[in-house]
């Protein structure tokens, strides 16, 4: 059970996270979680590249390690990077220590103070702990991309359905999402274009952090 648009409730219960941008342009940030891949990447950027978008990439620390080059490419073509942890960890099932540890080590791995928690499941405790360092960044627009049980059309027909001026999209450079993705990702590149929408990267120095001191609890 997942939500596309993320409900106003839900981002005032946790206001120190970034749940999307201003709405008074026409701009949409595309978001792209779990990568780097070998094979998802590279096509995830030909398409950007194609429309002059940028996006953020959330990556997880031992896909930076294993496919080095490719995380070089994104950043070469132009893109924000930012940590989705070490190993794709749920906060809610980590101890707090534990994966304040494994944040930083994909933090610095990435070059980059943006997190992502994998799955959005973060504990209040630790959302505390990490906003003093890292900019958090949620999400407006959840595609779907990886549920199995939905069709590349309809993935696009939720995006279009919800996206506005400010979202913060969010899409998968995975092989679980590959399918839906490179159905949906062109559509919304393509449609948006032509209504005068530009796509932009979230800036890795909104929010320059303090120096991280780990922390029991």
């Amino acid at each position: 059970m997942y939500l596309t648009k993320t409900p106003k409730f839900v981002k005032e219960f946790f206001p120190g996270l970034l749940w999307d941008m201003p709405r008074d342009s026409k701009n949409i940030y595309l978001t792209f979680d779990d990568g780097p891949h070998p094979e998802i990447t590279p096509l995830v950027l030909d398409m950007l590249d194609q429309y002059n978008a940028h996006a953020t990439f959330f990556c997880v620390g031992e896909n930076i390690l294993k496919y080095s080059d490719i995380f070089q490419m994104v950043v070469d073509h132009g893109h924000s990077v930012g940590s989705h942890t070490y190993n794709h960890l749920n906060g809610w099932a980590t101890d707090n220590a534990d994966y304040f540890k494994n944040v930083r080590k994909a933090a610095s791995m990435a070059g980059s103070h943006l997190f992502r928690p994998p799955y959005g499941r973060i504990k209040p405790s630790q959302a505390k702990f990490l906003i003093r360092y890292y900019q958090i960044v949620m999400w407006d627009v959840l595609s779907g991309d990886f549920d199995r049980g939905i069709s590349g059309e309809e993935c696009w027909q939720k995006v279009k359905h919800y996206t506005e001026s400010g979202s913060i999209v969010v899409f998968h450079d995975s092989e679980k999402a590959r399918d839906r993705m490179l159905y949906a990702l062109p559509r919304m590149l393509d449609y948006y274009s032509q209504l005068g929408y530009q796509f932009l990267a979230i800036n890795q120095t909104i929010k320059p952090p303090a120096k991280p001191v780990l922390i029991h609890g």
